[in-house]
């Protein structure tokens, strides 16, 4: 079976005491709790110790929203992976379409992250998908099989056991839009053919790795795309800033882990 996540990107919100607020409520709220989805908060990096701090104790994990490549050296403004360790980190973004629009990220540079994370213990979200403009010229497949071959390129099997990908149709993430959760069960469902083909023997590699879907995932819609086989979680924006509403993914998660088991 595979896992599960919900995980919560805060994006550039939240002061130290806001992310630590937001954290303990819940922190608060899921301790004790047994069958939950994997959940993971992502704030910036100004809150990320204070983030830790606050759900320990607590089945919650805290990622990074981005990490540079190179271990150490003249690269003012960056973050390297053994920082985020330190700080009690285990997942990163990798590749978020933000990233890629507003900051130059490229296929290659999501392909040198994804393998510092990967060679440092991180748990690597990495993050596909289409703008309006190439769903509009039908190359949504192509485009997020593209991305996400580049991505795996020259990384052995055993090193991407950890992978997570993430289907996040650029036209749908802050837009109030979501992808239909058939047509977003479809194009994961082409992510994962990707992997599996990606390199000889790999299709137990896709069979196992979580794709998650992130594109304006709310309480209203997260049970919807839960149901569908393909899609093991959500990666939520703004929903992940409002506790009683991130809550509600999560349960939304509980219930795919439940009727998983049922089907076992």
């Amino acid at each position: 079976m595979r896992k599960t996540i919900i995980a919560g990107n805060w994006k550039m919100n939240n002061t130290r005491k806001e992310a630590r607020e937001l954290a303990s409520e819940l922190a608060k709220a899921l301790k004790g709790k047994s069958g939950l989805p994997e959940v993971v908060l992502c704030p910036p990096f100004t809150s990320l110790a204070d983030t830790v701090d606050a759900v320990k104790g607590a089945p919650v994990a805290v990622g990074a929203q981005n990490m540079d490549y190179h271990d150490s050296g003249a690269y003012t403004g960056e973050i390297s992976p053994q920082m985020l360790l330190e700080l009690g980190v285990t997942y990163v973004l990798i590749g978020h379409s933000e990233r890629r629009q507003l900051f130059g990220e490229t296929n290659q540079t999501v392909n040198l992250k994804l393998k510092a994370a990967l060679k440092q213990g991180l748990i690597p979200i990495v993050c596909v998908g289409e703008t309006l403009d190439e769903r509009e010229n039908n190359l949504t497949d192509a485009v997020v099989s593209r991305q996400t071959a580049a991505a795996l390129e020259n990384i052995d099997l055993e090193a991407l056991k950890p992978l997570v990908v993430a289907y996040e149709p650029v036209w749908a993430i802050g837009t109030g839009k979501v992808c239909e959760s058939a047509e977003a069960n479809r194009v994961i469902a082409i992510i994962r053919n990707t992997i599996a083909n990606c390199k000889p023997g790999a299709a137990n590699l896709a069979e196992q790795t979580p794709i998650l879907y992130g594109g304006s995932v709310n309480a209203k819609n997260s049970v919807e795309l839960l149901t569908q086989p393909q899609i093991d979680g959500g990666l939520v924006g703004g929903a992940s800033l409002k506790v009683d509403e991130f809550l509600s993914i999560i349960e939304a998660g509980q219930k795919r882990l439940v009727a998983l088991g049922a089907r076992a």
